[in-house]
């Protein structure tokens, strides 16, 4: 079980640095497969951490951003 938050951490992490990373690039940057970084995206995302930014699009090309409390996608400049 440690190893899930483990990883949600690492892809925290890089979504932090990197906001509107796709799970492809998530998965490539911290080295992990994209069906893993997809269950970490997924499991931040239903904690309300993260939001999906691109929805609509295959899984490994949407993008993720931080959520602010209220559910809204935290703006990022240049995006």
């Amino acid at each position: 079980m440690q190893r899930g938050y483990r990883g949600d951490r690492a892809v925290l992490a890089y979504v932090a640095g990197h906001p509107g990373a796709t799970t492809r690039q998530v998965a490539q940057a911290i080295r992990i497969p994209e069906r893993r970084a997809t269950r970490n995206l997924d499991r931040l995302t239903d904690d309300g951490l993260l939001m999906v930014a691109s929805d609509g699009t295959p899984r490994a090309l949407r993008s993720y951003q931080f959520a602010l409390p209220d559910g809204e996608p935290k703006q990022t400049p240049g995006l």
